[in-house]
């Protein structure tokens, strides 16, 4: 069976090894390096079975990216605390939206008036709205890119529709298939990054209820979290233009 690998991260500057990888299944760390084939270095290595084979990697890249515990134990926050970083962060916000729908979406009267009407209502006056609008205003970024399944969701179809009001906040909105996702093995965490430099992971149960929010600083994982930052805006459609296209299929 194939494994399943994810990329842990590397010092290189010009995207060639050395890097680490992780196993997600058995947790085991594979480190992609340049090999030692001299044979005299070979028969200085203690324990080295014929069907090994060694690499050498800078000291670094273990400094750097090698995890430093058996087991991540997360650290979890508030939604008081967590709210209060979009009042706080310093430059930017922005989110990965991978979920096929949100609990508190269906909570939501509008959500009831989208699946009579087709049409998604916008409160610029919502406390959230008006402190995005706050934030934008003051010269700081706000986005999120939204992971959309092929049919959408009805979940996703609402959120399509309210991504003018996200927009008229100052957001900057795209839109990415899940199939797309998937071939360029984007993170299929749903989580905010704030300032490049603290990530919030939003855990949900089955019902898609949210059920925690695990907040990290750890560097190499926030450079993990950028970098899928990354791809997904790269990847991503503008929500008008995925909208447009999507209307034109139906």
């Amino acid at each position: 069976m194939m494994r399943r690998l994810r990329f842990t991260g590397t010092d290189s500057k010009n995207g060639q090894c050395p890097a680490l990888h992780e196993d997600l299944d058995t947790r085991e760390i594979i480190i992609q390096g340049r090999p030692l084939t001299d044979s005299a270095d070979l028969t200085q290595l203690k324990h080295f079975g014929a069907q090994d084979v060694a690499v050498v990697v800078p000291r670094q890249l273990l400094v750097h990216w090698a995890p430093k515990e058996m087991d991540c134990v997360p650290e979890l926050i508030s939604p008081d605390d967590f709210s209060r970083l979009f009042e706080t962060f310093e430059h930017t916000a922005w989110h990965l939206e991978t979920r096929r729908g949100y609990a508190s979406d269906r909570k939501d009267p509008d959500f009831e008036t989208f699946l009579r009407t087709g049409r998604a209502t916008c409160d610029l006056d919502s406390q959230w709205n008006q402190n995005i609008r706050r934030q934008t205003d003051a010269g700081k970024r706000v986005g999120r890119v939204r992971v959309v399944d092929d049919p959408p969701t009805e979940g996703q179809r609402f959120l399509l529709g309210y991504a003018a009001c996200n927009a008229a906040s100052g957001e900057d909105v795209g839109c990415l298939w899940r199939a797309e996702a998937q071939r360029i093995d984007l993170l299929e965490e749903d989580f905010w990054i704030f300032d490049s430099r603290l990530v919030t992971v939003l855990r949900f149960d089955d019902s898609d209820e949210l059920t925690g929010i695990e907040v990290t600083t750890q560097p190499a994982e926030v450079v993990r979290y950028c970098m899928a930052r990354d791809a997904a805006v790269h990847h991503a459609t503008p929500y008008e233009s995925f909208a447009a296209q999507l209307s034109a299929t139906e």
